[in-house]
């Protein structure tokens, strides 16, 4: 496996335990609807969030998480992320949320960005 999905991986699974001990549940990880994928999928009292994740490493520029998402990643989001509201008739408010993993060698800082992007109008 490459290094970069090993290291994906593990950016994701941290960023589940980060949300995880902010009070929301997992209700799924790597969730596929064809060719689109959800990262994390999770609920808290208000909010269905659709957390999309970044591991990055070493030293790099600051983004804004619109720069770390591309309009057609998000677009793929979105489009997965109706298919499972549809899915699991779900009514209540989502949003997408995008969770930065920095890994500085053995250690690693967590960003956490509600509301990084909003649904395209259509």
């Amino acid at each position: 496996m490459a290094e970069s999905h090993v290291l994906g991986q593990k950016g994701e699974s941290l960023a589940a335990t980060y949300l995880e001990e902010a009070g929301y549940k997992i209700r799924h990880k790597n969730w596929k609807s064809g060719r689109k994928e959800l990262d994390i999928v999770a609920e808290n009292k208000d909010f269905i969030v659709f957390a999309e994740v970044k591991t990055r490493t070493g030293n790099f520029p600051d983004q804004h998480p619109g720069e770390l998402v591309s309009r057609e990643k998000q677009r793929m989001i979105q489009f997965a992320a109706e298919d499972y509201m549809r899915k699991y008739e779900i009514t209540k408010e989502n949003r997408f949320d995008v969770i930065i993993i920095k890994s500085y060698g053995r250690s690693m800082e967590i960003e956490h960005i509600p509301y990084a992007f909003y649904p395209a109008l259509r």
